[in-house]
């Protein structure tokens, strides 16, 4: 992953694009994620939650694992729960964050929610391809999380993610 020495295995194309963007901003604006940091694809069939079960597919990531542990609250301070949502946003709906389960948290499990081939994950992936060719956009370069329009937008998502878990 660029600019750290973390990697894991995710489903190519577009679903491995937006997941390191998930990556890359948590890894640049929350906490540095160093080797050993993430797990991806797994074909391990044990999972301590429903969601997990998306690391099969490699279609979900966990950042820190034993950091943020299946079924614990609380791991990140308000201003960092305050970049997931906008992480969240940014990606329009098609990421869900491990940390919105009532039952079983997960608050460093982030997934593709959506189906293979839906048109939102195309174009969520060609914004987050375009970035790149700007300066000033993109992980690492700073954004207010705390516009009004970006606030609205993370709180917005935040009610519908939170009333479908």
């Amino acid at each position: 992953m660029e600019g750290s020495n973390a990697s894991t295995a995710l489903l190519h194309g577009e679903v491995s694009t937006i997941l390191i963007y998930v990556i890359r901003r948590f890894h640049y604006e929350i906490g540095a994620v160093a080797a050993g940091g993430l797990t991806g694809h797994s074909t391990g069939r044990r999972i301590s939650a429903p969601y997990e079960s998306n690391y099969l597919s490699g279609t979900a990531v966990a950042i820190w694992p034993d950091r943020y542990p299946t079924g614990a609250r609380g791991g990140l301070f308000t201003h960092e729960i305050a970049i997931v949502r906008d992480i969240l946003a940014e990606c329009e709906g098609i990421v869900r964050w491990g940390g919105d389960h009532l039952a079983r948290p997960k608050e460093g499990h982030f997934q593709i929610d959506v189906r293979p081939g839906n048109g939102r994950l195309f174009r969520v992936a060609k914004k987050i391809n375009s970035w790149r060719a700007a300066q000033g956009r993109g992980p690492g370069t700073p954004s207010d999380i705390y516009s009004p329009r970006r606030r609205r937008a993370a709180s917005d998502l935040a009610k519908l993610q939170q009333g479908n878990v």
